[in-house]
């Protein structure tokens, strides 16, 4: 036994084909659309990712043009300390 589709659709049939007609634009507008955001941020993290390499590449240069800080001199007490230990 089969059955026939009427020849006219009934109007929960045309609303229901429209409800879906709908949702699938939108559905793929809102692909679009996160498409378009991740491009954005890879944009904007290859944006910061230079200015961060840039940042510390002058930073390093300028740590490179100081002079060497000569090391600094222990006390007596505390090169006796370190020598002999602390006596316990």
């Amino acid at each position: 036994m089969s059955v026939r589709k009427p020849a006219e659709l009934s109007p929960e049939s045309i609303a229901r084909a429209n409800r879906k007609r709908l949702a699938a634009e939108e559905g793929a507008r809102a692909m679009v659309d996160v498409g378009r955001q991740a491009i954005e941020v890879r944009k904007n993290m290859a944006r910061l990712r230079e200015l961060r390499e840039t940042r510390d590449a002058a930073a390093a240069t300028r740590l490179a043009q100081l002079p060497a800080l000569p090391p600094k001199k222990r006390h007596q007490e505390v090169a006796a300390i370190v020598k002999f230990g602390s006596g316990r």
